[in-house]
């Protein structure tokens, strides 16, 4: 049988020229760090121009004084010139370097503010199922993430450009005016070498996902190897072995992949070394022609020679700089889709929606829904027709994977319809502002994050205008009071140790709580709970859903449980089963119809019943 030749993908041209991305980059320095532009791009690169032409002039005026036999002053007073300028130019490179420096890093600070305020700011939607968008977020990260990335390091590469361009036309002029030919050879045996170099050192760019590939495994043996949570797996199981044979064969990958990179590359130097002496070679040859036929000096001599190097310098300088600065303009490209990237929906463009305080209705009609990205799967929700009327209590269950979790994320807006479509005051969702839709509702989902900040400031959701009293009564009512009280700086105490050492650590169920006193904050008409007691005990959720029964009295509130005795207060329950509503009505009347939701309910109380009684509760 023969083998399929895996056909390659065609790579992606980058939404954004070269000079586009260069103009991007120079406006927003121009607005947020003029100092790159006026000293990094100005006067910096002046400096280094001048730098270059000193090196370039003490050695043949030094040379040209001796020649004419000046006196031993005038040589010192010669060489004192060209230290004290040389001395000068590089103190004021490096004083000045240092604001620039500075500058560049805040801006590519900004750039990566700017992504991450893209990413908070675009529509769950996008933000979650949009597998285009979240390539572009990681590449314009990877362009953001470092000192050596493209929107620092074009900086550098801007500034080269034009000194080697300044450099370029003085040294034209130079040698045009004094000896053109000289010029014509040194173009002929610098260019071609050029282009054979860029081709052998583009080796490692053609073969970087090749890299890139054996990187990531590398990364990714390393991060679990070296992550906390499966610590206790790797010690019960004894994984340590398989971890080490798994990085030790990534590693010879990594070096048979430099090896076959260096052999290549030592060619490039070879040619580097026969190109560089064809060069010398005929400034040597011509040169000395022209001390031997037109009495040239030594002193000139050295000036012209010292130019052949220079000017080929600058020669390919200004090539690899252009290709440099085509590079990294394809990776700021990356920056520039993120900030632009179209939303599937707008967010504060619509109907305004009325806070009254009180919850409205919600309704579905006939509303079926696949994810994106995903238009050949069946549908997670097919034909639901449901109302959520103000104050009222529903709860949804169902095994895994029902469509649960999707049903309560397309009542709150993150998601529009595939089919049919869903109100609020009979005003369709897409008509509405949907950022102050989300103002109608506190939630609780199954993933959710505790913020670096002080107890206080997560409760709040906010670092100003914290009421207390609120932050302590919603405490109260999620049974976090007597923790946090207990702790060294109480509500002020701070959180998440990857941000601060003195941070407080806490259970998985004291954040779920915490989560949960969140969501009582915010007071928002509708409440959404998505398995917010999944890290309690049954007797603590069924202590935390009656204060909860108690403190959102006149909201309407939607619970998510695996946990059907925790449902029993609402006043409608909806049994999701094959991606529609299978079963819905209270408690009773379900239990008295003995389909699904019984044997559900059966099954765990079962099982609760069982456990109990292993426990010795059932004894007298």
């Amino acid at each position: 049988m023969k083998k399929e030749k895996k056909v390659k993908e065609p790579k992606k041209k980058p939404k954004f020229g070269t000079l586009s991305c260069l103009g991007f980059m120079l406006r927003m320095a121009a607005r947020h760090e003029p100092i790159i532009l006026w000293i990094g791009m100005g006067v910096i690169s002046l400096l280094m121009v001048l730098g270059n032409l000193t090196g370039l002039f003490v050695s043949p005026m030094i040379l040209s004084s001796i020649e004419r036999g000046a006196p031993l002053h005038e040589v010192l007073l010669t060489i004192l010139i060209f230290i004290g300028a040389g001395m000068l130019i590089d103190g004021l490179k490096g004083y000045l370097g240092g604001f620039e420096w500075y500058s560049r890093i805040t801006l590519r600070s900004i750039l990566n503010a700017m992504i991450s305020h893209k990413c908070s700011h675009i529509s769950y939607s996008t933000k979650v199922s949009d597998e285009k968008f979240g390539e572009a977020v990681r590449q314009g990260a990877n362009a953001c993430g470092s000192n050596s990335s493209a929107t620092e390091a074009i900086w550098p590469t801007i500034q080269t450009l034009i000194v080697n361009f300044i450099n370029f036309g003085i040294y034209v002029s130079m040698l045009t005016a004094v000896e053109p030919v000289l010029l014509l050879l040194i173009l002929v045996t610098t260019v071609p070498g050029y282009f054979y170099s860029k081709y052998i050192n583009g080796w490692g760019w053609r073969h970087r996902e090749e890299e890139n590939e054996i990187n990531r495994g590398i990364y990714c043996v390393s991060g679990n190897a070296g992550d906390i949570q499966a610590a206790k797996d790797i010690r019960i199981f004894g994984m340590r072995p398989w971890f080490d044979d798994l990085y030790r064969s990534g590693m010879g990958l990594l070096e048979a992949f430099h090896n076959r990179g260096a052999r290549v590359y030592i060619w490039n130097n070879i040619l580097d070394l026969i190109f560089t002496f064809l060069r010398n070679g005929v400034a040597y040859v011509y040169l000395i022609g022209m001390v031997l036929e037109h009495g040239m000096s030594a002193s000139e001599f050295l000036l012209y020679f010292s130019m052949v190097g220079g000017f080929s310098g600058f020669v390919s300088g200004i090539l690899g700089g252009l290709s440099d600065l085509k590079n990294k303009c394809k990776e700021i490209s990356a920056v520039r889709e993120v900030l632009t990237y179209p939303d599937v929906f707008p967010l504060d463009t619509g109907k305004d929606v009325p806070h009254t305080g009180r919850p409205g209705v919600i309704r579905f009609e006939n509303v079926s829904f696949r994810y994106p990205g995903e238009e050949n799967n069946p549908y997670v929700l097919k034909n639901i027709n449901l109302t959520l009327s103000p104050g009222e209590r529903l709860a949804v269950v169902g095994l895994n994977g029902a469509g649960k979790t999707t049903l309560v994320k397309l009542m709150v807006g993150f998601y529009d319809p595939t089919e049919g479509r869903i109100t609020y005051n009979g005003v369709d969702l897409r008509d509405l502002k949907r950022r102050e839709y989300y103002k109608e509702f506190s939630a609780v989902f199954q993933e959710f994050n505790l913020f670096a900040g002080s107890v206080a400031e997560n409760v709040a959701a906010s670092q100003t205008n914290i009421d207390m009293a609120r932050v302590k009564e919603c405490l109260a009512y999620a049974d976090l009071t007597e923790k946090v009280e207990s702790m060294p700086e109480g509500y002020d105490s701070k959180l998440n140790r990857g941000v601060y050492e003195e941070a407080q650590e806490t259970s998985g169920g004291e954040q779920q709580r915490m989560v949960l006193a969140r969501a009582l904050y915010k007071g928002a008409p509708i409440l959404l709970l998505d398995e917010p007691t999944a890290a309690l005990d049954p007797i603590a959720e069924s202590e935390i859903y009656q204060k909860y029964n108690d403190m959102t009295e006149g909201k309407s509130a939607v619970y998510i449980s695996h946990r059907l005795a925790s449902t029993r207060f609402c006043d409608r329950i909806l049994l999701i089963d094959g991606n529609i509503i299978a079963e819905e009505g209270s408690h009773e009347a379900l239990m008295k119809k003995r389909g699904k939701y019984a044997e559900l309910y059966e099954v765990q109380s079962r099982y609760y019943r069982e456990d109990y009684n292993a426990k010795g509760g059932a004894k007298a």
